[in-house]
């Protein structure tokens, strides 16, 4: 089994082998809202520009309480990360020692835009700060860059055809049957260890701690269980058919054509590091669970959900394939509110009765939040805030500032 220190030798070239047996029927995507591209308007690196409510056709009394609630509601929790960590998931879990950049989190901040134009921010918008699980939008995005260059040619096909002969990810009986859909959905059930985290120990179940490591095991595809160790496995998956490090991808194919800054960083953890190509090459997190995962600042996190917004165009450019969008936000069959990760769906106005049915969420723990709504041409950044009703009060409060018809989730 592929254990905490890794070291393998890509010189061979990845194989890439059509999924043995029968394809099921296709998949029937949902087509994207209409995201009003017509003469959008797109930020430019060092110069976002602001409207007033009013001009974006917004009540400032309304705006301002939406506002006002997300201050209102930040998580009551420490800010010291390393404590947070400790008591999130450290009280339950077993094998929590961070591993991997750990940074104290600032403040409750965020920004809204409708129509691209910042109409409302609060707390520091431009601090660097931990985004979690935000961060396996950014990882599944630059798979779907994979497939879009045809390095992946089918999300069906088993990712053990991808890997080279020294990599034993997908070795194990179970986890040969392990395909990219299912590590994008979170429903592989992979079954290992990896930069010593063994999956189960990642929110264990069981009634006793003697369970842990004898959890159910289920067939791949048919149960979804938000697990970062089998995320991570996604993440080296990725990086052995890209041979690049995937921060590099994502930067030159996403973050700087959407005018990003420069003070984001993706890590991983301090053993996750593997010789490619003769090269020594970090394989970045999923999230910041065990420490790493994307550090960003709110402008950034509202720029790549705006390219979402806008369908994965940018400036008439196309970055993100409209067709790997409508995939990510379709349901998968093991659970109706999630897409591909961290993809959030509204299914049935279930999590968020306040949204539209069409709108999704990156999330991420603490909690960190990009809305996106294709109704309403908006994002909004909400950056940590409390659980329960508390984004969703945030939410409503902004679609009752829309001073146009059609604002009501429908």
């Amino acid at each position: 089994m592929f254990r905490a220190a890794v070291s393998f030798t890509a010189a061979v070239s990845v194989v890439i082998a059509a999924a043995s047996g029968q394809r099921g029927a296709p998949i029937q995507r949902p087509a994207l809202p209409n995201a009003q591209t017509a003469a959008a308007y797109f930020p430019e690196r060092f110069d976002w520009q602001h409207k007033t409510p009013a001009e974006a056709g917004m009540d400032r009394a309304m705006l301002d309480e939406a506002v006002k609630a997300a201050i209102d509601s930040e998580n009551p929790a420490t800010k010291n990360m390393l404590l947070y960590l400790a008591t999130t998931f450290g009280r339950s879990e077993p094998f929590d020692t961070p591993i991997g950049p750990v940074k104290d989190r600032g403040p409750a901040a965020g920004l809204i835009t409708r129509h691209g134009y910042i109409v409302a921010e609060w707390g520091d918008p431009g601090r660097v700060d931990m985004t979690h699980s935000v961060t396996k939008t950014f990882l599944t995005t630059v798979v779907g860059l994979a497939w879009q260059r045809g390095l992946i040619h089918d999300v069906d096909d088993y990712a053990r055809d991808y890997m080279p002969p020294a990599v034993d990810l997908f070795e194990a009986p179970h986890n040969q049957t392990i395909k990219w859909d299912h590590l994008l959905r979170q429903t592989s059930d992979w079954q290992g260890t990896l930069w010593g985290k063994p999956d189960w120990a990642d929110r264990p179940e069981g009634a006793t701690a003697a369970d842990w490591p004898n959890r159910k095991l289920w067939d791949s595809g048919t149960h979804y269980k938000y697990n970062d160790v089998r995320v991570n496995v996604l993440a080296l998956a990725a990086l052995n058919v890209w041979r690049r490090p995937l921060p590099d991808v994502l930067r030159e194919q996403v973050m700087e054509p959407i005018g990003a800054s420069s003070t984001w960083r993706w890590y991983g953890y301090d053993n996750s590091w593997v010789e490619l190509d003769g090269q020594k090459v970090q394989s970045v997190t999923g999230g910041g669970h065990w420490g790493g995962g994307m550090f960003i600042n709110a402008y950034d996190m509202a720029r790549f959900g705006y390219l979402f917004l806008r369908n994965g165009t940018w400036k008439g450019k196309p970055i993100v394939s409209e067709q790997w969008i409508q995939m990510a936000r379709t349901p998968g069959p093991a659970n109706p509110d999630y897409g591909f990760a961290n993809w959030f769906l509204n299914t049935g106005r279930k999590p968020l009765p306040a949204a539209p049915a069409s709108a999704v969420c990156f999330e991420g723990n603490g909690a960190n939040i990009i809305y996106i709504d294709w109704d309403n041409d908006i994002v909004a950044v909400v950056r940590w805030i409390r659980g329960g009703p508390a984004l969703n009060d945030v939410i409503g409060k902004i679609l009752a500032s829309i001073q146009t018809p059609g604002h009501a989730g429908h």
